[in-house]
């Protein structure tokens, strides 16, 4: 089995990939339109320049060769919802090219290339007969990565992209908030001819797709018969793949060099523009600069860069890492949510850590000063609740002793009194403190 992917990223720009039309919803079909995204005679294109700025943060962030210069074509298109006939997009001298991607899994994942085109409109069909289409999308620039057939699994392809999705909106500041897409190609052969499943959007779906059109491609090979080469799309509901039309070759597309927009001269613009760290590179350098295992590094990058990028200040103030672990995954943890609504700045933690390292503050007072910092609580009412958890947690200890070793042999069963306390307490507790308590109460009794 081969699996290759080409994933469309809609990029966040407030107009549109040539034009000044915005990218934003619009309220009525057709009226986020002008001359230029609809081709009319005489129009001339100009492009955008964030849209080359993101195309080139993220060819970085794909470890991509990046051209001096690159260029546009005419792609020739036969779908009635790019009303000019043609899509401008990039061809033999794309953004960025040869890449490679490291999965989690420390698998690395080629990248062909990333281009990028503007994306065609919306088709609604009316019936049976006819179709009615909204060209309000025509003209919003897109990123297209293409990767290599480097996935032997439909779940693979999943896992990917759900850490290639992350690492995106991450280097180039995608929204999440509906208004942009990312949507997906999927490439699969079981044999020698490969099949493409178009514009699959979610990453189960991805899934489900590839995993409907392996089974569909197995049994047809084994009953004799020949996989066509075709264009097919995915039906959510029914969970199959339909047959479109019969997949073009590259030569059908007609390519020519966009004569309206010429050539780009980048490498200036290359060297002047830096991307952030993408969350698996951070995890992977926190757990070698560190000394933190990899599965945990993970887990905090996961919660909130910014998470880590605090763990890191503290570990350097105060020049102990692992206890600068401690505390971050613990009671820094458990209360980040309320400090992010909160907008504070993240050095009055690392303050109160350093004064801590010092010697100038005892555990208690630390974890009081840290809630209360974080939350805006008052510190009386926080005395008051850990008490309460406190006796919660010690009355259960006693009831049930052998709990106690049970944890020295397995951490897991820690979530024994998780659960009991969130009984008692209707969740009034984060399972953080309960862990944090509950391993202040086992000190005591050791």
């Amino acid at each position: 089995m081969m699996i290759g992917l080409e994933i469309h990223v809609q990029l966040p720009t407030e107009s549109k990939m040539f034009c000044s039309c915005p990218t934003t919803d619009a309220r009525a079909p057709n009226t986020h339109v002008c001359p230029i995204c609809l081709g009319m005679p005489g129009a001339k294109p100009v492009l955008n320049r964030k849209v080359m700025e993101c195309g080139i943060k993220l060819a970085k962030m794909l470890n991509c060769k990046i051209p001096e210069t690159t260029w546009f074509s005419r792609k020739t298109y036969f779908y009635p919802d790019m009303s000019k006939g043609v899509q401008i997009t990039q061809y033999d001298n794309p953004v960025g090219s040869r890449g490679l991607y490291l999965m989690q899994s420390k698998k690395q994942i080629r990248i062909t290339k990333i281009q990028l085109e503007e994306d065609p409109g919306k088709t609604k069909r009316v019936g049976d007969q006819s179709s009615l289409v909204d060209y309000n999308r025509a003209g919003t620039p897109l990123a297209e990565i293409v990767t290599d057939p480097d996935f032997s699994s439909p779940a693979e392809a999943r896992e990917f992209l759900k850490q290639l999705i992350a690492d995106i909106r991450h280097t180039i500041d995608l929204p999440g908030d509906g208004e942009r897409s990312i949507r997906c190609d999927c490439n699969i052969s079981i044999g020698k001819e490969r099949v493409e499943v178009k514009n699959v959007t979610g990453l189960r779906n991805v899934e489900r797709a590839l995993t409907f059109e392996a089974i569909r491609q197995t049994k047809i090979l084994k009953a004799g018969g020949k996989i066509e080469r075709e264009t097919r799309r995915f039906d959510e509901e029914r969970g199959v793949t339909i047959s479109v039309r019969k997949k073009e070759f590259e030569a059908d597309y007609g390519y020519i060099n966009e004569p309206d927009l010429g050539v780009f001269h980048i490498g200036e613009l290359v060297k002047s523009i830096t991307i952030k760290e993408s969350p698996v590179n951070m995890a992977a350098r926190l757990s070698r600069e560190y000394g933190i295992d990899e599965k945990t590094a993970n887990q905090m990058v996961s919660t909130s860069i910014n998470l880590a990028r605090t763990f890191e200040a503290i570990a350097e103030a105060t020049g102990a890492p692992q206890k600068a672990l401690s505390w971050t995954t613990g009671t820094i943890a458990a209360n980040w949510k309320a400090f992010e609504a909160s907008g504070k700045d993240p050095a009055g933690i690392v303050d109160i850590m350093k004064k801590f390292a010092d010697g100038g503050m005892t555990d208690v007072e630390a974890d009081l000063g840290l809630k209360a910092y974080m939350t805006g609580a008052d510190i009386g009412a926080i005395k008051e609740q850990s008490a309460d958890l406190e006796q919660i947690i010690g009355s259960y200890l006693d009831a049930h002793p052998e709990i106690i070793d049970e944890i020295k042999r397995n951490e897991k069963s820690v979530n024994r009194i998780i659960g009991h306390v969130m009984k008692e307490t209707g969740g009034r507790y984060s399972s953080a403190d309960i862990v944090s308590a509950t391993k202040s109460a086992l000190a005591l009794r050791s």
